[in-house]
């Protein structure tokens, strides 16, 4: 007896790859070959150990594709999850180098899986390609062996047989293979060795108990895991040894399948076990109770310890883990165990919308874009499965844009017409999109697309074409009007600047007359305008925008000088200046009203600043003669008696109609006698006259003689000269005045002047009498003058009358 409980005492130690160890090997030969047959069709392949450190590099993006690094950076080279909310790595763009941005534990993200990958799609831009890439993630010993209790309570019965075995908890480690529980140790005790068979750790009686003589056994059991540096747990077994408990539970069944659907509400019934024991009384009661569990699965479910209902405590999510595998323990009074696999499949609900990702957008597109320009890429997952993550992407509003399908689940978005900032300078565009479950889901993102300006639009004048008033005598710098012109286009392109065309005015360039602001258009005037010498004129504006190229558009601007009273009347007969002598003789038979001589005056100003009214201011005889108010006729009022002075002075006053009115003076010397002769002043004129008109003839006809052909040429410039100056004819010692006497430079408009044309008088003098007859052909005795009845003068100055009473009579005809 002693000696066999000394070799009980023996150490055990049982290594897991010693039993079961075939079967786990063809396992891993199998998933080492699956993967490597999947990276074989990849892109790109990367292994790693979980747990680096954030910003280890594990690969070259760059190097691997075969891309230069020059052009990389702006490609926008990323790695794209597929929806996932971790970004587990990240690309360094400046050297193409991957490079780990968040921790990376192998046992969250594959949990007991052989093969555990990250599946990401490497995305690059200008032009758009995908690379696939997978990351195998190598496991680390990380994690330590456990137990699910730290005291496993146990009573075995005193008649348990030799070999009698007693199933306990296995020990879990969130690590696999090597890395994961590889051997347990059991104390050195007397009445027990361990025995492990598949994944299951049992006790093997190998001696008989005696209640009397031992009533408590503890064991420690300790589990090793195959890392480096190894990494073990351990529990405490009490046995406590009992009567006849010899019947453990047995379960209906040794796996348990379920199907739950994901978001199913809370204390949902997900499954019953069920175990019987075939002892009675208290050694046949069954209560239940799940195994070892993980932390994220203890608060999920829940189990009735009586009915061993399986009731939803959680919520679950498809999406984050599709199944759980659970171990259900079944225990009677006096702790026998049995164990049974529950595993609880979770079906997918459509109950994730499309999520929408803005990857790309240009931040402005010009106008001038061509129909098909990528502008944007969009990228739309759905979480759901099936025909769940099916998804419709589309645009709905009438926009000139359209999305196009491209890699997987990528879009493009592309310019359908052409663009114009000027009708529309900015798009909302809202995208939609819907998957195929039932009921569908979708969801909408709105982009925000502008438009940039180009210059494609010319100023345009508000106006077709303008018109600027201004008097004469303005002053210089004032402006005339101003002119508008709008550009549709932004900034520079729609900032426009005013200038004048060179174009000639009068003989002068248009810069010597008119300015214009260049921010404004207001037209300003550079000199001061003589209505006088010219009334209008027409000058071109162009309006240039600041674009590139500019564009331009013109537009006509005319001005209009209008008159101002600035001109005072001008005497034309009798001349006002000049020492010649002019008198008009009066016959002294003359009855009352009739015509003796006229007041002829012009004003160069127009409209009423033109209309003349003729006044005699100072006579010799009051009461004797009187004056057209608007003709300018001189007649006598009365027959002329013996009393009459024979020299009569008038002195007469031309007014103007304008604001304030100009006026002009001269004076009129009338002789009242029927024969020059009876006037001693005149006769020596007269004589002197005719000698030198002898003369002058005498020495003409001797020219003419001798030099025939240059008297010819004579004549000819002797004409010319004398159409500029006043002709004069003298008969008898008299000169006599033409019909036609109006200074070449003055010209009736339209024959309303102030001075009719159709009127003359003749004044015929007898050489021999030495008397003279008026023959009053026609006569003009109307003193309203109509308003549009001027004369236009030009800048020539005329001859002056005979002001002196003393000099030679000049007689004639107007």
């Amino acid at each position: 007896m002693a000696s066999s409980i000394t070799g009980l005492q023996k150490s055990q130690e049982i290594m897991i790859r010693n039993k079961g160890a075939p079967g786990l090997n063809r396992i891993f030969f199998l998933a080492s070959f699956i993967l490597m047959l999947h990276l074989v069709h990849g892109d790109l392949s990367y292994s790693i150990q979980e747990e680096m450190k954030r910003g280890s590099v594990f690969g070259n993006v760059a190097k691997d594709l075969g891309l230069d690094l020059r052009t990389f950076s702006s490609r926008k080279a990323r790695i794209d999850f597929g929806g996932s909310r971790k970004r587990y790595c990240d690309i360094n763009l400046a050297t193409g180098e991957v490079i780990v941005s968040e921790r990376i534990d192998r046992e969250n993200i594959c949990d007991k899986k052989p093969s555990c990958l990250i599946k990401a799609d490497v995305v690059l831009e200008n032009p758009l390609e995908l690379h696939k890439m997978i990351i195998h993630i190598q496991d680390f010993n990380d994690n330590s062996p456990q137990f699910n209790d730290d005291l496993i309570e146990m009573e075995i019965r005193e008649s348990a047989e030799k070999g009698s075995r007693f199933s306990i908890d296995e020990a879990h480690d969130a690590d696999i293979g090597q890395n994961a529980v590889q051997r347990y140790i059991l104390q050195k005790n007397d009445y027990f060795v361990l025995s492990i068979d598949s994944d299951k750790v049992e006790l093997v009686l190998e001696n008989k108990l005696d209640r009397e003589k031992q009533q408590d056994i503890e064991l420690i059991l300790t589990a090793y895991d195959g890392g480096s540096p190894q990494r073990s747990g351990t529990v405490v077994i009490h046995v406590t040894v009992l009567d006849a408990n010899d019947n453990a539970p047995v379960f209906s069944q040794d796996l348990y399948k379920a199907s739950l659907p994901e978001n199913s509400p809370l204390d949902t019934v997900v499954i019953r076990v069920s175990a019987t024991d075939a002892d009675e009384g208290v050694n046949g009661q069954v209560t239940y109770q799940f195994g070892r569990q993980s932390n994220d699965d203890i608060n999920i479910f829940s189990i009735d310890s009586k009915t061993g209902e399986i009731n939803l405590r959680g919520e679950i999510d498809y999406e984050d883990r599709s199944s759980f595998e659970m171990r259900v323990k079944a225990k009677d009074g006096l702790g026998l165990t049995s164990y049974a696999k529950v595993i609880i499949e979770v079906t997918d609900v459509n109950d994730n919308a499309p999520v929408i990702d803005l990857k790309s957008l240009s931040s402005s597109i010009p106008e001038n874009v061509s129909p098909g320009t990528e502008v944007g890429i969009i990228n739309v997952q759905d979480r759901d499965s099936d025909n769940n993550k099916q998804v419709r992407c589309f645009i709905q509003q009438s926009v000139p844009f359209k999305l196009v399908p491209s890699i997987k689940n990528y879009y493009s978005l592309v310019t359908t017409g052409q663009l114009d900032r000027e009708l529309v300078s900015d798009y909302n565009i809202t995208i939609t999109a819907t998957d195929e479950g039932s009921p569908p889901l979708s969801s909408s993102k709105t982009v925000h697309l502008s438009v940039a300006d180009i210059n494609d639009n010319p100023p345009v004048f508000e106006e077709q074409s303008y018109s600027a008033y201004v008097t004469e005598n303005n002053k210089p710098g004032s402006s005339l009007c101003s002119v508008t012109a709008r550009d549709p286009d932004w900034r520079q392109n729609g900032t426009v600047v005013y200038s004048l065309l060179p174009a000639e005015v009068n003989g002068a360039q248009v810069s010597s007359y008119l300015s214009v602001n260049g921010d404004t258009g207001v037209i300003h005037a550079v000199r001061s305008f003589d209505y006088e010498q010219w009334r209008s004129f027409k000058v071109q504006v162009m309006a240039r925008d600041n674009g590139s190229p500019p564009l331009s558009s013109n537009v006509s601007v005319s001005v209009f000088i209008s008159d101002v009273n600035d001109n005072s009347p001008q005497i034309l007969y009798p001349t006002p200046e000049g020492n010649s002598f002019m008198t008009e003789l009066v016959p002294k038979a003359a009855h009352g009203g009739s015509l003796v001589s006229k007041v002829i005056a012009v004003d160069a100003d127009s409209g009423q600043n033109a209309w003349l009214s003729y006044h005699i201011v100072k006579s010799t005889e009051p009461g004797l003669f009187t004056i057209g108010l608007h003709s300018g006729e001189i007649r006598n009022q009365r027959d002329i008696s013996e009393s009459d002075s024979m020299k009569q002075n008038l002195i007469v006053a031309v007014k103007d109609n304008g604001q304030p009115s100009l006026s002009a003076t001269c004076s009129m010397y009338l002789l009242i006698s029927d024969n020059l002769a009876e006037v001693p002043e005149l006769k020596d004129i007269s004589y002197e006259d005719k000698n030198s008109k002898l003369t002058s003839y005498l020495i003409i006809a001797l020219v003419c003689v001798s030099t025939f052909f240059l008297t010819f040429i004579i004549i000819i410039l002797g004409v010319r000269f004398c159409r500029r100056r006043k002709p004069r004819m003298l008969f008898d010692g008299a000169v006599a005045i033409p019909s036609a006497y109006l200074p070449p430079n003055y010209a009736d408009v339209d024959g309303t002047g102030t001075l009719r044309s159709t009127y003359n008088y003749d004044a015929y003098l007898t050489t021999g009498s030495r008397t003279s007859d008026f023959k009053f052909v026609s006569s003009y005795n109307d003193n309203t003058l109509p308003a549009d009845q001027t004369l236009r003068k030009s800048p020539s100055d005329f001859a002056d009358p005979f002001d002196d009473l003393d000099a030679p009579v000049e007689v004639g005809h107007l």
